[in-house]
């Protein structure tokens, strides 16, 4: 199939790499030329610009950072919008809010493109393995057309239905209950440290029996080592997704107070200089509210 994908950062080049493992026709782009030239040396090709890398494609994936990266690519003159070609499929795999992704979906039916939301599920790591899931939405035709390249970019897929915005939401829901596990991880290492615990016990503990769950292995152990410089996902990433669930909350009428404690150990994360560490660095702010080093 012939593939373009736009944001090459750590989990748009490993996704890159999957699908030049699968055998797909692979043009990318990046603002920043440099990040593609491994890719270029595996057999994909560079473009110079958006509009280079949506001319002649069937799918265009992007794996932007945010809802203003993803306008601007999509929905600039000579972006995604006014570049691919009609029929094709524009693949939005990035954390968005319901509201963009609703935007995108109209354009796209206008320009007689097709939209489908597939955000992903997992770290950087777990693409390498293939374990990677995708959430995907958005008309059937189109899903069937990508099936093989989210084949090759991870291990499981679950549809969401015709409605993008529905993938999107389901994504936000995620990340919201995965931010309440770390938050509630760092209180409970918090109260074990207290006691002179060693933190990697209550890591056994909790991950051998009660939650035997990739999260809990993978975050509690980031936690009860401390290893917080070992980034799959940022505390700024973390605080843009949870301000992303706080607004589909808002508009839809749910209350959430958890997520607004979560959000709030994340601001507390950045004002302490941690913003580009990795997000279960919250619970080094539970630390902090405990009197803990």
């Amino acid at each position: 199939m012939k593939v373009g994908l736009i944001g090459l950062g750590r989990m748009g080049t490993a996704m890159a790499r999957r699908v030049l493992a699968g055998g797909h026709d692979l043009i990318v782009y990046n603002r920043t030329p440099q990040k593609a030239a491994g890719l270029v040396q595996a057999g994909a090709r560079a473009a110079a610009s958006v509009g280079a890398a949506c001319a002649g494609r069937e799918m265009l994936i992007t794996m932007v950072a945010d809802d203003a990266a993803l306008r601007d690519v999509a929905l600039s003159s000579g972006g995604v919008r006014d570049s691919l070609p009609a029929g094709a499929v524009h693949v939005a795999m990035g954390t968005h809010g319901v509201a963009a992704i609703r935007a995108l979906d109209a354009a796209h039916v206008e320009a007689r493109q097709n939209f489908v939301a597939a955000p992903v599920l997992g770290r950087p790591e777990a693409v390498d393995a293939g374990k990677l899931g995708i959430v995907t939405a958005g008309p059937a035709g189109a899903l069937a057309a990508c099936a093989p390249v989210f084949g090759a970019i991870g291990g499981r897929v679950f549809n969401a239905g015709r409605k993008p915005e529905s993938a999107a939401a389901i994504k936000l829901a995620n990340n919201f209950v995965l931010a309440c596990c770390i938050e509630a991880m760092g209180e409970a290492f918090a109260l074990a440290r207290k006691y002179e615990v060693a933190p990697m016990l209550l890591f056994e503990v909790l991950t051998e029996g009660l939650f035997a769950a990739p999260a809990y292995k993978t975050y509690g152990s980031i936690i009860a080592e401390e290893r917080y410089d070992h980034v799959g996902f940022t505390a700024r990433l973390g605080l843009k997704d949870t301000n992303l669930v706080l607004a589909a909350a808002e508009s839809a009428g749910v209350p959430l107070p958890s997520a607004n404690l979560v959000r709030d150990r994340l601001l507390g994360a950045i004002a302490h200089g941690d913003g580009d560490r990795d997000w279960s660095v919250i619970a080094r702010e539970q630390a902090r509210a405990s009197g803990l080093d």
